[in-house]
This record gives structure tokens, C-alpha cells and sequence, in this order.
């Protein structure tokens, strides 16, 4: 019901069209605090019934104002929950939402929407990745100093870390392993993004420097997938994917279970505590998801480097996975 805002905003979503299973959407409006980028990804909103008018002290419009301000088509009056055990059962599929001149015979939209790119072999970091460097100063004294590349990272990911003393150098995706070193980073952050990790060859030899030099690494979601595929993993897209704030998730080391916020359609390819030999040492499958024992996390056993599936920034109601940010802060002040 709340949430949504946070959801069209995210750069993960590029080139998707997003149903939510939530029966009513748009309660609480639109503000200028939550978004999570500059703009509205998604290519196209699914809902079954908008709200008529938003209600919230915070909201500054409606979300059907900022969807048409943004050109984003919409449709309600669907029956959300059936779509959703619909792409459950025969998994995620190519679609499209009609609109005005788009409008046309039933074949006609059919042959667009079989003839659109699949997501699989998608590059879309580049898509979403920032322009130019761009620095998020630490909330207080900056204790370390993280260049975080940019794969589609989120606001309140480089917030997070400026709550732990951190100040964030936000770097293009095509930066390279000289403008990473030129920040004098105490660690290296690989964000979210959208699109096939087995486009993004760029930013896995640009993984494999750091790793070589020991500097501390954390990656989540899309930079989980990257890490993994630095050390020798591969990646595979998924029937449907992970979406939602309740994707239970299994510590290897502990065997306690998170609670934790997922969005991905694409994994590494694994089996749960696996252990394994990269070029970088010896490594393991540190999380694993018991509904379908889907990789959710990588370690480096040698050198200081770990990555999430999930979003320990998500703030969408378990917080179970936010002490990791404390995690790579532990790394660093050990290698300082």
C-alpha cells in the first residue's frame, strides 16, 4: 500500500512494466523526499484500484499527476492477483500497456510486444548509471571514504553508509580502476542495477582489480551477481524472480534466517554453503533462500570482500539486513 513511490523510482526496474499485488495504490500520494533516483524507471504501472485521491500530510501530488508528468503509461482494473498467479505459474514474460495512437488490433500489439528484446543479454547499467562523480558527504566525522559504482544505486543506499561515518564517492559505471584508486577509496561499494550480469564485463575486471589489491568490497543485488562472476560463478535468469519485503533468507554461518527486501530477476549460479576455489582464494555461498535455494550471498574467504542478493538499505519494514552495512565498516577499520 505504501512503498510504491520507492518502487517506480528505483533504476533496478528499467525497461520493466511493474503489477503490484497490493489492491489499492496511490493512498498516499506523491512527495519530493521518497524517490529513490531522479526520475521514474518502470515502462509501464499495473494496478487494480488507484486511489481517488491521495491522503497523506507528506504528499505533494498524486501519483497518477507524477505518471503523467513523467509519460509513464498505466492501467487499473485488473485483476492484479490473478495476473500475479498468472506469471507465477508460467513465469515472467514479455508485455506491453496500450495507449492513444498505440492502440491497435489485438495481433498488431502481440506481434510489438514478441518482437521487444528479452531481458536476458539486456545491458541497461549504462542506462541508468550517473553522468559525473558525485560525492554524498558523511553525516558527522567522515570516518572512511567508499567509491561506490554506480550500476543503478539507489538514494538510500549511499545514506546508509553516511549514517556510519562514510563519505561516498558515487562513480560511473565506466569508470576505471584508476578513477576508482583515484578517490583513495578505504572500500569499494557495487550497487544495484538492472539488466543481464553477463553484459557487464567492464564492471567484473574492474571487480577483479579491486580484489587483487585487498581493498574491502560489498556489493548488493546486481553487484552480488558481479562479485560472484569475478570469482568464477556464473549467472542464470530466473523463472519469475525474487520480488517483495518478505523473502526469507538462510545465514550459512550462523543458520539464522532474514527476513529481507528482494528485486532481482537474474542469480548466481551456486548450492547453499557451497564452498569453492577462485582466483582470489578460497570463497563460499554464504546466504541461500530456503523457498528455492537461490544463491543470496557470496564471501571471500582470503581476501576482504562480500556481497547480498537483498537490500540491507530497504527500509520497507524488516530491518534484519541492515547491521551488514556495519559488516563492510568492520572490514575497512581491519584493513586500516
Amino acid at each position: 500500500m505504501t512503498g510504491y513511490q520507492e518502487t517506480l523510482t528505483d533504476p533496478s526496474y528499467r525497461r520493466q512494466i511493474v503489477v503490484q499485488t497490493a489492491p489499492q495504490i496511490g493512498n498516499t500520494g506523491w512527495n519530493d523526499e521518497d524517490d529513490e533516483s531522479s526520475r521514474i524507471w518502470v515502462a509501464g504501472y499495473v494496478v487494480r484500484d488507484p486511489a481517488r485521491s491521495p491522503s497523506s500530510w507528506r504528499a505533494t501530488r498524486g501519483l497518477d499527476d507524477e505518471l503523467r508528468t513523467q509519460g509513464v503509461v498505466g492501467i487499473s482494473d485488473v485483476d492484479t492477483r490473478t495476473l500475479t498467479r498468472h506469471i507465477r505459474e508460467h513465469g515472467a514474460m514479455r508485455a506491453g500497456v496500450f495507449s492513444g495512437e498505440g492502440l491497435a488490433g489485438p495481433d498488431e500489439m502481440i506481434a510489438a510486444v514478441t518482437a521487444s528484446p528479452a531481458m536476458a543479454g539486456a545491458d541497461l547499467a549504462g542506462e541508468v548509471t550517473t553522468a559525473q562523480p558525485y560525492v554524498v558527504p558523511a553525516a558527522g566525522e567522515a570516518r572512511f571514504r567508499v567509491a561506490a559504482l554506480d550500476l543503478g544505486i539507489k538514494s538510500n543506499t549511499p545514506r546508509r553508509m553516511t549514517q556510519r561515518g562514510i563519505e561516498v564517492h558515487v562513480l560511473p559505471a565506466s569508470s576505471t580502476v584508476d578513477d576508482l584508486l583515484a578517490v583513495e577509496p578505504d572500500g569499494v561499494f557495487l550497487s544495484n542495477g538492472p539488466g543481464d550480469p553477463q553484459t557487464q564485463d567492464h564492471a567484473t575486471e574492474l571487480t577483479k582489480s579491486v580484489l587483487q589489491r585487498e581493498i574491502p568490497l560489498f556489493g548488493i543485488c546486481f553487484g552480488n551477481q558481479i562479485l560472484g562472476r569475478a570469482l568464477g560463478l556464473g549467472t542464470y535468469k530466473m523463472r519469475y524472480g525474487h520480488r517483495g519485503i518478505n523473502i526469507p533468507v538462510i545465514d550459512a554461518a550462523t543458520g539464522r534466517v532474514a527476513i529481507t527486501a528482494q528485486n532481482h530477476g537474474f542469480a548466481l549460479e551456486g548450492e547453499p554453503a557451497q564452498r569453492f576455489e577462485s582466483p582470489f582464494g578460497a570463497a563460499q555461498i554464504s546466504h541461500h533462500c530456503p523457498n528455492d535455494d537461490t544463491v543470496e550471498g557470496v564471501r571471500c574467504l582470503d581476501v576482504p570482500a562480500f556481497s547480498v542478493q537483498y537490500h540491507p538499505e530497504a527500509a520497507a519494514g524488516p530491518h534484519d539486513a541492515d547491521p551488514l552495512f556495519d559488516e563492510f565498516v568492520s572490514l575497512m577499520e581491519a584493513r586500516n
